[in-house]
């Protein structure tokens, strides 16, 4: 299998460019210990259509998995595949067209999903071994809602993140109100555990990798936030660990997925789990995935008998320090 410029490689970043002409299995690759998934993974499913309250399975499944597929959302599959195009035809522009095009308050960034408090991304290293083979955009909610760009493509795509964002709002605090009840949390905590106006959306494109069992498009981890919603395209790569296994959590249409994250757990004296999870590279296809993510407001204490009070600030301060000195978070 060989590569030419047609394979529009040109839209990469180039330390993900592979050399014209050149059979990739020939170029050098450290090899990856980790096994491939297990099996298939049919995770629990929460019907918010459904006659029944979503309460009477959600506490159970918060506590023996920590992530669920969603189905009756509410949010229209136009407004999903409109989105999925839109996300396309941005990352197929040229490499450096796509830098100087996307600006504040949506960022460009490639290489890392691991953004610092300031915006920097926090990169392991200078070479493609040590990357994840991915770039992305970080659209914060709360900043982009009244800004207009110039060019049309970025400005429609924009204006689609921001009523994709309302739908995630809408279910984030939908979601959260369930598992607060079930938990106990008197109504103050309630209010400062999930601040809306934190929320932001990921819109990743994971790179076709030649030895895409050699490399990740994100390895192995847990979230920050209090709780994260995906929406994948049909491509897969999503796994779970679950019984000290890896899963697949099958892509399938008009569904959306949630996990919980590291907040969740801690506010939960850990009932809850902030699941392990990873995607892996395709080496024929590329993947494109949006997830939204909310945290704790930035003054909450997050009180637990198994945990020293902290705030989230607190917490990713001494993320960004386990990144820049043994190169992954370390989390709870």
């Amino acid at each position: 299998m060989t590569y030419s410029i047609s394979d529009n490689f040109r839209s990469y970043p180039p330390l993900f460019r592979p050399n014209p002409g050149v059979d990739p299995g020939d170029e050098h690759y450290s090899p990856n210990p980790e096994p491939d998934s297990d099996s298939e993974s049919e995770i629990p499913v929460v019907d918010l259509g459904s006659s029944m309250s979503p309460a009477q399975n959600l506490s159970k499944i918060c506590r023996e998995w920590g992530m669920f597929r969603l189905v009756n959302h509410g949010v229209p599959m136009e407004l999903l595949t409109r989105l999925h195009e839109h996300a396309n035809k941005l990352f197929s522009l040229d490499f450096e067209a796509k830098q100087a095009l996307i600006t504040t308050p949506i960022l460009y960034f490639w290489g890392s999903p691991a953004l610092s408090m300031s915006g920097n991304v926090q990169q392991r290293g200078p070479c493609a071994d040590s990357l994840n083979w991915l770039e992305g955009l970080n659209v914060p909610l709360a900043n982009n809602l009244e800004f207009e760009y110039d060019n049309p493509l970025l400005q429609s795509f924009r204006s689609l993140l921001e009523e994709y964002g309302k739908h995630q709002t809408r279910l984030a605090k939908t979601i959260f109100s369930v598992m607060a009840k079930d938990l106990s949390f008197p109504p103050s905590k309630s209010k400062s555990y999930l601040s809306l106006p934190t929320g932001f959306l990921r819109v990743y494109r994971y790179l076709r990798c030649p030895m895409a069992d050699r490399r990740w498009g994100i390895d192995s981890h847990t979230d920050s936030s209090v709780l994260s919603i995906l929406h994948q395209d049909q491509v897969g790569g999503l796994q779970v660990y679950k019984n000290d296994k890896w899963l697949d959590v099958k892509p399938i249409h008009n569904t959306l997925i949630v996990n919980l994250g590291d907040m969740m757990q801690a506010m939960s004296n850990d009932n809850y789990i902030s699941v392990k999870h990873r995607v892996r590279v395709n080496k024929e296809k590329e993947r494109i995935s949006i997830g939204y993510f909310v945290f704790p407001a930035k003054d909450a204490v997050i009180e637990s008998s198994r945990y020293k009070p902290f705030t989230y600030p607190e917490f990713q301060a001494a993320k960004e320090l386990d990144l820049k000195t043994v190169g992954v978070k370390i989390g709870l």
